[in-house]
This record gives C-alpha cells, structure tokens and sequence, in this order.
C-alpha cells in the first residue's frame, strides 16, 4: 500500500489531498497560502511528516494542446524543489479542466481555498485510476 500526496500549484495557493494506492482513492486535505510562487513549506513539511507519503504527485498544467504554459513551468520549479526537501518520488499527472471539475464537484459556492483542495483531490485521484490500469 502507497500513500501519496497531492498537489495543486498554484502561485498564490497550493490544494494539497493525500490518497492510498490500496483503495485507489484521494480526499481534499487543505490549502496552503503560497506567496510569490514561493509555498509555504514548513506547513507542507507538517503534513509530509504527518502523513509520510511514499510518493508525491503534482498536477501539470498544460495548454491545451499539451504544450508548456508559464505556470507548468512554474509548477515543475515546484517539482524539483518538493523533490530537493523530501526525496520522495514526484509524479505529474496532467491538470487541464481539474479546476473546472473542481468548481462543478462542488454545487454549491465555495471558497477558492476549497476548490483548490478539491483540484488536489481530482488531480491525484486520476494518477491512480491511470496507475490502476497500468
């Protein structure tokens, strides 16, 4: 059984869900305030060590033709950095329309901090429906 984290990047918030390999499913955690593009990493150091995920996995988002955007490249600066703090394995899953999905999971008006949690949630567990068919 894996225990994976994941990530929705964002440069001014981060949705963050953890998920399990052996259910194949992923549950909103939170969101993390992210400054500059700089995320706050003694909160995700706290959930790092609360949850000691096995694997990291970080949402890709990619213009529609499946090119680069300004924030993929932002988000795979992420990447590196998630990698340098915790030697963990990080995976990308493409995120294009998981924030659109976010925004149609929750019915009723919510807060971004919430649909960024949510895009977390979708983006993770899409990795492992795709790793499940693998």
């Amino acid at each position: 059984m894996q225990t994976l984290l994941g990530f929705d990047f964002g440069t001014q918030r981060i949705g963050i869900a953890v998920g399990q390999s052996i259910t194949g499913t992923a549950t909103a955690l939170c969101t993390i305030s992210s400054r500059n593009g700089k995320p706050g990493w003694d909160r995700i150091s706290d959930l790092v060590d609360h949850w000691q995920p096995d694997a990291l996995v970080v949402g890709l988002p990619l213009h529609d033709d499946g090119s680069d955007s300004d924030m993929s490249k932002a988000a795979r600066k992420f990447i590196r950095q998630l990698e340098e703090h915790y030697q963990l394995p990080v995976h990308t899953m493409d995120e294009r329309l998981s924030s659109h999905a976010a925004k149609q999971h929750m019915k009723q008006s919510t807060s971004k901090q919430q649909i960024d949690a949510i895009a977390a949630m979708i983006i993770l567990q899409n990795w492992l429906e795709t790793k499940a068919h693998e």
